[in-house]
């Protein structure tokens, strides 16, 4: 830690923590629910589980960008946050829209539209948490002594992240009109400006890990942003076909949609050259697991598997089904859940000063995790193809389908609780590092690193 304002990152990556264990319990709610145990129905339907559960992973990875983002700002402008005050306020902020929003869903207070639940006035409340949030960001950049091109893409990143929000509080009669403004938001968030603040938060991994030269990982991440921009905007248009607009969106979508993986191939490939080409004598492995481990399962993820079903010819039978729950859950995983979780691996030995990194309960943590959420995309991608054949071919209805595919969540409950035992420990080692304190801003100081 070389800026005692980094300190902030520890509380959003805390909040992090909490939220994520959160999104696991509800996730074993509807696991449940499918296999015919629905017992917490009455406190807590299908319904009611879905939204915490994708509102809870949204909300969780956006704390651990936020924080990332005030541990790195600082380290690459060189100069400390501009109002740490400021950023404690945004942090209570951020986690009492998640509060509100929980408690809210349980009593019908959303607006039900899928992703965007949340209700207007707690909409307004995001755009101030994130205002405030991204001033103190470009302050910080604009008092400090540089300017890298890594920290300019995060920034990049997280500014149109805040400015796609804002398409998707506009309220439309129209149900075409408002769903294709609301893709706006889901699609070119998650397969476009939030592909940027990964790979503005991977670049400075490498960089610190590795020990490449700054200016060969910048600019393989001019390419990356280039590919994501080109393929992510209009690759959006999959979509579109199903909300009414012409077919040619089809088409569009399709085609673009499978340049998609070259972006996160593009990713994979810099992120294993530029290990090999490093001095491969940082101590913290276990960071450089999860570093080099996002890179190659987000193109697994976000790029193979959504290959996989949004080819037109394909995505015709697919669509809204379990399939695509397969590809979601490994892409947020490989793309955003392992950037955030590789951050936090490497940012808490410097926050903290205790190199307790490199751990047996580390390891199990990285290992499990990921055998655990590969095998739940199985077992999502074998119930998504039974389902896609008995309702779109043989014509069952959908919950006929249902009780015939609960063996499948069988296997999916059981892969999620090696999942969660992954999570387990990463948690146990996150809460084992204690909290930030100055003696380690001192000594990273004597020793000029």
């Amino acid at each position: 830690m070389k800026y005692k304002s980094q300190k902030v990152a520890y509380w959003f990556f805390a909040l992090s923590m909490l939220l994520l264990t959160l999104q696991i319990i509800y996730g074993f709610i509807m696991a449940f629910a499918h296999m015919g145990y629905d017992v917490l129905h009455v406190i807590t339907p299908f319904n009611t589980a879905r939204a915490v559960h994708t509102n809870l992973l949204v909300v969780w990875l956006l704390s651990g960008f936020m924080g990332a983002a005030y541990y790195i700002i600082p380290e690459e402008a060189e100069n400390e946050l501009v109002s740490v005050k400021l950023a404690y306020i945004q942090l209570i902020s951020l986690a009492a829209v998640g509060v509100i929003a929980i408690v809210g869903y349980h009593f019908n207070y959303w607006e039900g539209r899928k992703f965007l639940e949340i209700p207007r006035p707690l909409d307004w409340l995001v755009v101030v948490n994130v205002l405030t949030f991204l001033g103190i960001i470009l302050m910080t950049l604009f008092k400090g002594k540089k300017r890298t091109t890594t920290s300019l893409v995060l920034t990049m990143g997280l500014v149109f992240a805040a400015l796609l929000y804002l398409p998707g509080m506009i309220w439309f009669d129209n149900q075409t009109m408002d769903s294709f403004f609301r893709w706006w938001v889901v699609h070119l968030w998650v397969e476009g400006v939030w592909e940027l603040i990964m790979g503005g938060i991977l670049a400075f991994l490498l960089i610190k890990i590795t020990g490449v030269d700054r200016e060969v990982i910048e600019k393989w991440l001019y390419v990356i942003v280039g590919l994501t921009f080109i393929s992510g905007i209009l690759g959006t248009g999959h979509h579109y076909y199903y909300i009414g607009v012409g077919k040619i969106w089809l088409v569009i979508g399709g085609v673009f949609s499978a340049l998609e993986p070259l972006a996160f191939l593009g990713m994979a490939l810099f992120a294993v050259s530029m290990y090999r080409k490093g001095e491969k004598k940082h101590p913290n492995k276990i960071a450089l697991s999860w570093t080099l481990g996002t890179a190659i399962v987000s193109f697994l993820g976000a790029g193979l598997l959504g290959l996989a079903h949004t080819m037109p010819g394909v995505n015709m039978y697919t669509h809204g089904t379990l399939v695509t729950a397969m590809h979601g859950h490994l892409a947020f995983w490989g793309a955003y859940g392992m950037i955030v979780l590789a951050f936090i691996s490497y940012s808490m030995p410097n926050l903290t000063g205790r190199k307790l990194y490199d751990t047996q309960s580390g390891i199990l943590a990285f290992w499990l995790s990921n055998i655990g959420m590969i095998g739940m995309t199985a077992a999502f991608g074998v119930a998504g193809v039974a389902q896609v054949y008995l309702e779109r071919k043989v014509g069952l209805e959908f919950g006929d389908v249902q009780k015939e595919i609960q063996v499948h969540f069988a296997v999916l409950a059981t892969c999620a609780t090696l999942f969660t035992t992954g999570i387990g420990y990463y948690i146990y080692e996150f809460i084992k590092y204690g909290t930030p304190n100055d003696e380690a801003l001192e000594s990273l100081t004597k020793i000029n690193i």
